[in-house]
């Protein structure tokens, strides 16, 4: 790996903020530098079922067709390191391999037309050292430059929801959130392995993880039912986010260029 002074400038809107640098990954040795950070979180931190080739890599059939963004630490400390990494299947990437990500947990038949200009968006990790929040900000800073310059018009993911506690904290959730984020009913997509929720709510308040919170502060809408991923152990809510609808405080925050 070569230090940050050595490697040769990005040429793909790669820019630097503090002592972080923010940019697409420009060959095999960070994507799979991106991939350990994604097996360490995921699988070591929080015990999902990683079925990889490659001993500590978290690695899918989708990562070759992916872009895959990534926050360095430049500072002497952090010896360049990758801190925070996504992934961005773009519409013409998901024809060409055939399908989305998501699309394995959902059926997206209602949002066929969108797809033209929709990018989805996933593998949202943060090194545990770094989750103060400056990451995902540098990290949704470049994901809307990215979405801007190509005019694209809706990012599409999941928001995962950890189960540890049997999925109450998770169904509590959704039904704390579905009247005010729900989308509308053409926007709406089906779980294929739909998470029993209603047996699961306890009417507890419930524990908003950042990133789900981000998203709807930001404008995203609920699609539908979450489902349940069984090799992550998460609930798994569907997000539609439509870049028109993206708030006045996240466009000053983010798209300020």
């Amino acid at each position: 790996m070569l230090h940050a002074q050595e490697r040769p400038a990005r040429d793909n809107g790669h820019n630097r903020h503090q002592h972080y640098s923010v940019g697409l990954a420009l060959n095999e040795r960070e994507i799979e530098e991106a991939q350990r950070l994604r097996y360490r979180v995921f699988a070591e931190e929080l015990g999902a079922r990683i079925r990889s080739r490659v001993a500590g890599v978290d690695a899918d059939f989708y990562d070759p067709h992916c872009q895959h963004l990534i926050v360095r630490d430049e500072s002497d400390a952090g010896t360049g390191k990758i801190v925070g990494t996504y992934r961005i299947l773009t519409p013409e990437a998901a024809t060409k391999v055939g399908s989305f990500y998501t699309e394995n947990e959902f059926d997206l038949t209602r949002l066929q037309h969108l797809r033209p200009g929709m990018v989805e968006i996933g593998r949202s990790c943060i090194h545990p050292d770094y989750r103060s929040g400056a990451v995902i900000a540098l990290l949704w800073g470049k994901l809307a430059e990215f979405m801007l310059k190509r005019e694209y018009r809706y990012l599409i993911g999941c928001a995962s929801i950890g189960m540890a506690d049997g999925g109450h904290n998770a169904a509590n959730l959704f039904v704390q959130l579905i009247d005010s984020h729900i989308a509308p009913l053409e926007y709406r997509v089906f779980p294929r392995d739909r998470l029993p929720f209603e047996r699961l709510v306890t009417g507890h308040a419930a524990e908003v993880p950042p990133l789900l919170k981000g998203y709807l502060r930001a404008g995203a809408w609920i699609c539908g039912d979450p489902a349940w991923d069984p090799d992550f152990n998460t609930a798994d809510l569907p997000l539609l986010l439509p870049m028109e609808r993206i708030s006045p405080r996240y466009a000053r925050h983010f798209m300020r260029g």
